[in-house]
């Protein structure tokens, strides 16, 4: 997360259209890297209480001594300014970091006034979780530069982003997108090809689905179920993936499949079909969830909390890859 190289005040300038928790993240992370981050919001009142967050948190960054990046606190937020108009915003940006709600006739429409303001390279960011590039982009005239670029929640303690592109996006916007993460210190991956939900949730869901029949079975407690992925596949999979500790837990891969593939079958067989959260068990997991992270009310609280142990977590990432 830290360089030891000087981080250059740059002169290209970021447009970063929504202030929620994503836009902030997105904010922090540009001018962490040293650009000029313009940000708009249709919610003056939001916009307010954005820059008051992000200046919390660089502040408690440089306090924890994991800053991203050479520059203050002060330096970096001085590299945010805020606008009135979404014109001001996107004007002589080379890039543009939307992060609107996750709607798509919302995105639609935001993309379509976008549309109108930029020409040239600009490379049009969309901040979604699942929505597939082309539905977004289809209708805009500048839709080659379109590109999804979906960071994992919170962006700026957990630095996976997935780029997945429309069909018709210009070769030139993955690797320019890419080399871009890379400056500001995210851990970029791409999608061959758009597909519903991207790879990170499609991974989430399945572990979210299994966990939710396993709770409505009466199976597992749903803090015990967390355990299991806080304490141990999450912790086994924060330096390694499934497939390189499959590699590890046997004589290579080929060995692995001959020892567990039957049983994997089996097991994956065994699990029921998806199913809508709704009823009872839904219930169940928030009036658990309630005695473990605190009612709704608190729940900066625990966001807060959580941000320290991932910040920990990159401490000792960022120290063991140094040595």
């Amino acid at each position: 997360m830290a360089d030891t190289t000087s981080t250059p005040l740059r002169r290209e300038k970021v447009a970063v259209i929504g202030s929620g928790l994503i836009g902030r993240s997105w904010c922090m992370l540009f001018a962490c890297a040293g650009y000029e981050v313009s940000l708009y919001d249709v919610d003056p009142e939001q916009v307010a209480r954005a820059l008051g967050d992000i200046r919390v948190q660089l502040d408690k960054l440089q306090e924890e001594g994991l800053p991203r990046g050479t520059l203050s606190a002060q330096q970096q937020r001085d590299r945010i300014s805020t606008v009135d108009s979404v014109k001001d915003c996107v004007q002589g940006a080379f890039y543009i970091q939307e992060c609107v709600p996750e709607r798509l006739e919302l995105k639609q429409k935001v993309w379509a006034e976008l549309d109108s303001l930029v020409s040239g390279d600009v490379i049009l960011a969309s901040s979604t979780s699942a929505l597939l590039p082309s539905l977004i982009s289809e209708k805009l005239s500048n839709r080659s530069r379109f590109i999804v670029v979906h960071p994992t929640n919170p962006p700026f303690y957990a630095p996976l982003v997935e780029l997945i592109p429309a069909p018709w996006t210009a070769e030139d916007v993955v690797p320019t997108t890419r080399t871009l993460m890379d400056v500001i210190g995210q851990d970029p991956i791409v999608l061959n090809r758009e597909i519903d939900g991207f790879v990170l949730n499609r991974i989430q869901y399945a572990i979210m689905g299994e966990g939710w029949r396993l709770i409505r079975d009466g199976i597992v407690s749903v803090a015990d179920f967390d355990r299991v992925m806080s304490s141990g596949l999450g912790v086994r999979y924060a330096f390694v993936g499934p497939f390189e500790t499959a590699y590890l837990n046997a004589e290579g891969f080929l060995s692995y499949c001959e020892r567990y593939r039957d049983m994997i079958l089996r097991v994956q067989r065994s699990a029921g079909d998806p199913e809508v959260m709704d009823g009872d068990t839904m219930e169940r997991v928030q009036t658990e969830m309630e005695q473990v992270a605190g009612p709704v009310s608190e729940l900066d609280s625990r966001r807060q909390w959580r941000d320290r142990r991932l910040l920990g977590l990159a401490k000792l990432k960022r120290d063991l890859n140094d040595k």
